[in-house]
């Protein structure tokens, strides 16, 4: 794939900040009309089917049969324990403080790349997880004071450990299959499977098919899922992976801006302080030291 010209990277990683940041808010809303396993089932399968249109044309690199198992585990970690966690616990949190817990996810894939892909671990990196672990205890404090339930607080860690597990093991077999059917397959296989889960557990019947509920919906499967994951692929195939990764610290921040003013959400001082050590945090991980900077920057566009 070809450089994208500034103007087009500019435009990109706005429209993928931006609509990473405004899912959060957006789906608490949408669980006010429907359970949410069968709400994140339906968002998943809806935006891999619309991804599905840009996949069918590389049909030739699925190699089904071959790499069935690889699609099975990572729709596994980043559709089912993923979303599923994640709608799940927007039940139990604020949906800007949710997203702050998940967003340590970074910092988590440090810690994994380390063990199990080999990469450096140097000084910055560790005093960026510290950071990255303070922030998180800060942010959670509520939740054991009876101010947040702790319920949402382990489902948010639980979503952002599936989420680094998940990209490392996608990191791992990367070259074994094409990215594009990777992220297709993964989101209809994990839909379908939330979906029978939610059909076994919650009722279609309590769905509010109303015009908030089905705009929300198809913006989220639409934009969030379907054309945000598109729009990283374009970064990532142009070699602008790096780029993504550093403005990923913006998201929690948008989700939170947006959950004030759209759900009313307060922004609490111990949100603020430890949102600011997540920053710090992720920053810190995520720096490239000039005699490793080919090695980091290999690592970096495999983070999403």
């Amino acid at each position: 794939m070809k450089q994208l010209s500034r103007k087009k990277t500019i435009l990109l990683l706005t429209f993928l900040v931006m609509v990473w940041g405004v899912n959060w808010p957006l789906s608490k809303m949408a669980l006010s009309y429907s359970p949410p396993i069968l709400f994140a089932g339906i968002r998943t399968v809806l935006g891999g089917l619309i991804l599905l249109l840009f996949a069918i044309p590389r049909y030739k690199k699925l190699h089904f049969k071959e790499t069935w198992h690889y699609y099975l585990l990572s729709a596994f970690l980043n559709i089912i324990l993923f979303y599923g966690l994640q709608t799940i616990g927007l039940g139990y949190a604020p949906a800007g403080l949710f997203s702050a817990i998940v967003f340590i996810e970074p910092v988590l894939l440090g810690i994994f790349c380390w063990l199990w892909l080999g990469e450096q671990m140097y000084g910055l990196k560790i005093f960026g997880l510290i950071l990255g672990f303070i922030g998180i205890l800060i942010i959670s404090a509520g939740g054991f004071t009876g101010d947040i339930s702790p319920i949402g607080i382990f489902l948010a860690l639980g979503s952002a450990l599936a989420w680094g597990l998940g990209t490392v093991f996608i990191k791992k077999i990367g070259n074994r299959v094409d990215s594009i059917w990777m992220v297709t397959v993964q989101l209809i296989m994990g839909g379908f499977f939330l979906m029978l889960g939610g059909s076994s557990l919650e009722n279609w019947s309590v769905i509010k098919w109303e015009v908030p509920f089905i705009m929300n919906l198809l913006f989220i499967s639409t934009f969030v899922i379907a054309f945000g994951w598109l729009a990283f692929f374009i970064l990532v195939g142009s070699g602008e992976a790096s780029k993504v990764g550093s403005f990923t610290f913006l998201i929690p921040l948008i989700a939170i801006m947006f959950s004030s003013f759209l759900l009313k959400e307060p922004i609490t001082l111990n949100l603020i302080i430890g949102l600011l050590f997540v920053v710090t945090s992720i920053l810190f991980v995520n720096i490239k030291r000039k005699s490793n900077k080919n090695h980091t920057l290999k690592s970096v566009k495999n983070d999403f």
